[in-house]
Formats: C-alpha cells, sequence, structure tokens
C-alpha cells in the first residue's frame, strides 16, 4: 500500500513531544546515547516540531535547487535576520537537566512524504545543511524560551521511513551513508474510538425509539 498522508501524519504526532522523540531515537542508539541523561531523558531534550530558525547570514537563490522554488517558480534569496521554517519535520535539542541549558548536539528529523522520491528526501537535508552553514538561532517553544537559543557545533540527520517506502530511497540513504529508521503506523487507538462513538450512538437511537 502507498505511503499516504495520514501515515506521516501519524509519526510527526507522535514524535513530536519528549516520550515519542526518545521511542524514535531507541530505534537508532547511537543518538540515543547522545541524551545527557538517561536517568532524566524527559528533561534531557527538547522537540520542535515544523521548527523555525533566524538565519544570521543571507542566502542566495544560487544555493538552492530547483525544487525549493517559489509560486513564481524562482529560488527567493533569504536575508539576514529572516525567519525560515527548515525543511526538516522535528528538530531534537539535547538539553542539560541540570543546568537547564542547551548543549552541542541536535538530530533534525525527515519523516518520508507522501510521493516524496529520494531526490527531494535527501535534497531537504541538504537544504538544511545550507540553511544551519549560515548561523541561527532557534525560535524556541514559550516553554523553553529561558534557554538559551544559539545554533549547535554539531547537528545529524535521521531519516524516518515506512515498511512501504520504496527500496531505493534505502538503498539510496544506505549509499549517502545516512542512518534511518523503519516506523510503522497502527490505528487502532482510533478505531477503538469509531467504535465507542458507534456504540454511543446506538445507545443513543436505542433510547429514542
Amino acid at each position: 500500500m502507498a505511503i499516504q498522508q495520514i501515515h506521516y501524519e501519524e509519526v510527526l504526532a507522535d514524535c513530536s513531544d519528549q516520550a515519542g522523540a526518545i521511542a524514535l531515537l531507541k530505534q537508532y542508539r547511537p543518538y540515543l546515547e547522545m541524551i545527557p541523561s538517561m536517568r532524566r531523558p524527559n528533561e534531557s531534550l527538547i522537540t520542535i516540531p515544523l521548527p523555525l530558525i533566524r538565519i544570521r547570514g543571507s542566502v542566495s537563490p544560487s544555493a538552492f535547487s530547483v525544487s525549493s522554488t517559489d509560486a513564481t517558480g524562482t529560488n527567493p534569496k533569504i536575508a539576514s535576520g529572516e525567519v525560515v521554517r527548515l525543511p526538516c519535520d522535528i528538530a531534537v535539542l539535547m538539553c542539560d537537566p541540570e543546568w537547564k541549558i542547551k548543549t552541542g548536539v541536535e538530530i533534525f528529523v525527515f519523516i518520508h512524504q507522501p510521493e516524496e522520491d529520494f531526490s527531494h528526501f535527501l535534497g531537504r537535508w541538504r537544504q538544511t545543511q545550507i540553511l544551519l552553514d549560515k548561523g541561527y538561532e532557534w525560535l524556541m517553544p514559550k516553554r523553553y524560551q529561558h534557554i538559551l537559543s544559539e545554533g549547535a557545533d554539531e547537528t545529524r540527520p535521521l531519516f524516518v521511513i515506512f515498511p512501504d517506502t520504496p527500496e531505493r530511497i534505502r538503498r539510496g540513504l544506505r549509499g549517502a551513508y545516512l542512518p534511518f529508521v523503519t516506523r510503522s503506523v497502527h490505528f487502532q487507538d482510533e478505531e477503538a474510538d469509531l467504535q465507542d462513538m458507534d456504540s454511543i450512538s446506538s445507545e443513543i437511537l436505542g433510547a429514542d425509539e
């Protein structure tokens, strides 16, 4: 079965908080070991879905591929100080639970999107690298605005694919020596909710008769 938007949305939602991000990192042990404190994992990382950064240096239109063109068909220039959304799906920032400061490692999660082939999937990481290279600071979620938002010394990607992701994407990621994990999506909770709603509806209809 082809990857559907709901599959992407489910993984994005699942990995948008600390518990989901930790579960994801457990699938790739080298990144799991980067968590500052395994005794206090929920206080040791910050997750930012669809993250925003403020660029310190301008980015030339020629730095991007054709796939990043805007509605006019041209590559837009990004000015210094401009806020942009990174092409990744989730940013995972490591944080010292004692000092409440961000450490030097950041992980950028890329979830395979419907109709996305290898060149665009990898291209999102390459575009992220270009933006980060100019210097940046995070637009932190409100609850973390007290934490220093400077960019990291070390940035790492993690690609998330599905059982139905084409084999060429797996081959491409292996060939580029980029880490990836496979996630399956289950909708048992939604099915249970639908059954509960059907049961409630039946009870209401029965009471009306």
